[in-house]
């Protein structure tokens, strides 16, 4: 699907379309995912609903991903407008156009993380957790995790379980 931005900006949410070169190149600096490896990335748009903002000329400007199983429930991850279009009101146009996507109407919950932009997210009606102590994370260092020739988190539990064989 298409929406238009009257700045001439058009969001799609067609995944063949993310450059992924752009996604990963904002996404590999930030605060919240330094160091992701560029094929892991792709593994996380295969695997999302997508929504790209894209200039008149075709290029990506901005970009936010929700992790859904568009049934009950959306992580919305990986929002970012690049810093030479920013101001043209593109966070509001991504955020908005992929919070209205079809596939996440009805949900019983969509969360996030962020660490700078609370209030455009509570305009759109996000709050704070009532009860924060009710949510568990397991958080991995990226460098040690996609560390070259380290094992994966599964290879490293299969292997732990006593009696398995590898």
């Amino acid at each position: 699907m298409r929406w238009q931005h009257d700045g001439g900006f058009v969001a799609d949410d067609e995944a063949a379309r993310v450059d992924v070169e752009v996604v990963h190149g904002f996404i590999n600096t930030s605060y919240w995912a330094s160091g992701l490896p560029r094929e892991v990335m792709v593994k996380a748009i295969a695997g999302s609903l997508n929504m790209g903002v894209y200039d008149a000329a075709g290029a990506q400007v901005a970009y936010a991903r929700a992790v859904t199983d568009r049934a009950t429930f959306a992580w919305i991850a990986d929002v970012f407008v690049l810093e030479s279009h920013r101001g043209h009101g593109l966070g509001r146009f991504v955020v908005s156009t992929l919070l209205d996507h079809p596939e996440l109407q009805g949900l019983r919950r969509m969360m996030l993380a962020t660490a700078d932009a609370h209030g455009l997210y509570r305009s759109y009606g996000f709050n704070d957790l009532p009860d924060p102590s009710r949510l568990l994370v397991i958080q991995r260092d990226i460098a040690t995790l996609y560390a070259p020739n380290s094992a994966t988190p599964a290879a490293t539990a299969t292997s732990a379980v006593p009696g398995s064989r590898s």
